[in-house]
């Protein structure tokens, strides 16, 4: 609330001086006003906080010429030799730099040194990458205290960081083994440019999950960051992360008890320094720490969870519900990569159990993990832990009811023995290979109520559409990698070149396999 507002007030909290300017009058009828004495510790903070509010307000409110004529006067009452120098129609100027030379490049970040602002990587705001590599290329002594380092972050700002060690910039961090989500590699790397870097490896009792930069400068203009972004390129660029900058000049007292959080951290023996003759060690930690938590992930039964559609699986159910009513019952869905076809499929065949009275089901894919981890999505989509089972590897249903089924145990004289009719609903996951034997034959087997035929390519290298084969030229429902990539589904791509002498001239690429012509 603006100090020098004449409205009434409100019910609820405040934080206003007493003064003058807050009589009774601006109290709700029969308010009681609840005054509490200031903090010895708090009392310039406040002070100056309604000072600088009060002298704000009534500069909006005159005139160019009669802004400085107050900030002066407002100097000269308590240091004579004080005032704001002026130019030419009242223009004031900053102080911005000290150089070396007239040749020094001078490189700023895009807020205020200042100012505190919010960074969300928002499409018309400075991503967080660009901001820390300008923050680097002034800091005298940078603090960074982050859970998680990836070896994509350091390729981000591997430059900024070079130069920064050029500088003989102190570098100090701090990050643990907590979930093995850190890259060894990137540990390594920072090591190698110079940083100093200390590491928790008590997975057990550390949950340390910071991720935040301090930048100290010697001129006092000192600047931190602190939010969500750990040191990955994803956080740091286009991922939807929340940083909050600070300022020495806005915030001192919160970049105060980031010094002292982080040094008490840097002093506990909890967190050791880190050497290159520690990298196997620190290895087998981050190792050791991803195994635990795959472990545990796979102990959580996820069958009491509800699982529903995305925006964009509900419009692809919805059209494929359409094609049904048209009269369809053999449909291809085309979604890329990562948007979650097994999901939709698992929905589909929900739906599809209300209307075919307990369908009995086959789906298909060439590898086990992938039916080990389809049969699982079911089983949590349908709050059924008993839902499902595998036929790949030696495993062998019983009851064959709803067979998760890879395609090269799904042959010869048990794919006979099956009745055609056996199963209602026939799954196939990436049917982009159904053009080969193994999976033709298995189409041309079995009559399902209901065909559902997955991929993210439904045009083959070899010139064979799919679609255009199996489905009369018409799929169902499509979510295509530029328009999942549109709608933030999916992380962008990042290419990276490296120039070398390399001559790939007498290349060629023949069935994904890279050869040399013949001369």
């Amino acid at each position: 609330m603006n100090v020098g507002d004449e409205g009434r007030l409100h019910y609820g909290l405040y934080e206003l001086l007493h003064s003058r300017r807050l009589p009774r009058e601006r109290f709700p009828e029969g308010a009681i006003p609840d005054f509490e004495k200031v903090e010895d510790a708090e009392r310039i903070r406040v002070l100056t906080t309604y000072v600088a509010q009060r002298l704000e307000q009534q500069l909006t409110i005159v005139k160019t010429e009669e802004q400085i004529y107050i900030i002066n006067r407002a100097l000269r009452s308590f240091d004579p030799d004080d005032e704001i120098t002026v130019g030419d129609k009242q223009s004031i100027a900053q102080l911005v730099a000290l150089k070396r030379s007239n040749q020094e490049a001078v490189i700023r970040p895009s807020t205020p040194l200042s100012d505190v602002t919010l960074l969300t990587n928002a499409p018309k705001q400075p991503s967080l990458s660009r901001e820390l590599e300008h923050e680097l290329a002034s800091a005298d002594r940078v603090d960074l205290l982050c859970s998680f380092l990836k070896l994509s972050g350091i390729s981000v700002l591997r430059d900024a960081l070079g130069k920064a060690q050029e500088r003989g910039v102190p570098v100090r961090i701090i990050a643990t083994t907590y979930m093995g989500a850190t890259d060894a590699k990137a540990v390594q790397a920072l090591h190698d440019l110079g940083a100093e870097i200390k590491i928790s490896y008590q997975n057990n009792t550390t949950r340390l999950h910071a991720e935040a930069w301090l930048f100290e400068r010697n001129t006092g203009f000192s600047t931190g960051y602190v939010g969500s972004s750990n040191l990955s390129a994803a956080a740091m660029t286009d991922g939807l992360e929340w940083n909050v900058r600070l300022s020495s000049v806005q915030t001192p007292g919160a970049l105060q008890q980031f010094r002292a959080a982080f040094d008490g951290y840097w002093n506990d023996p909890e967190f050791v320094s880190y050497s290159s003759d520690q990298y196997e060690q620190l290895d087998d930690a981050l190792r050791r720490a991803s195994k635990s938590v795959d472990r545990r992930m796979a102990a959580i039964d996820t069958t009491f969870l509800d699982v529903y559609a995305r925006p964009h699986q509900a419009i692809m159910l919805d059209h494929l519900a359409a094609e049904r009513s048209r009269g369809h019952h053999k449909n291809l869905v085309v979604a890329a990569t990562g948007t979650g076809k097994t999901i939709l499929s698992d929905l589909d065949f929900k739906y599809l159990r209300q209307s075919l009275d307990n369908p009995t089901l086959l789906f298909i894919a060439h590898r086990t993990q992938i039916l080990q981890q389809a049969r699982l999505a079911f089983q949590s989509t349908l709050r059924d832990r008993d839902f499902g089972e595998i036929f790949a590897d030696g495993m062998r249903p019983r009851n064959w009811k709803h067979v998760f089924a890879s395609i090269q145990t799904l042959r010869g004289e048990k794919l006979t023995s099956l009745p055609t009719d056996h199963f209602d609903v026939v799954i196939i996951d990436e049917f982009h290979h159904a053009s080969a034997p193994t999976y033709g034959k298995v189409i041309e087997h079995f009559t399902p109520r209901e065909l559902v035929g997955l991929t993210a390519t439904p045009e083959r290298g070899d010139g064979v559409n799919v679609a255009t084969k199996f489905f009369d030229g018409r799929i169902a429902t499509e979510l295509r990698l530029w328009d999942a990539l549109d709608a933030d589904l999916l992380v962008p791509f990042r290419y990276f070149g490296i120039k070398d002498d390399t001559d790939l001239l007498a290349a060629r690429v023949s069935q994904g396999e890279v050869r040399h012509r013949q001369p």
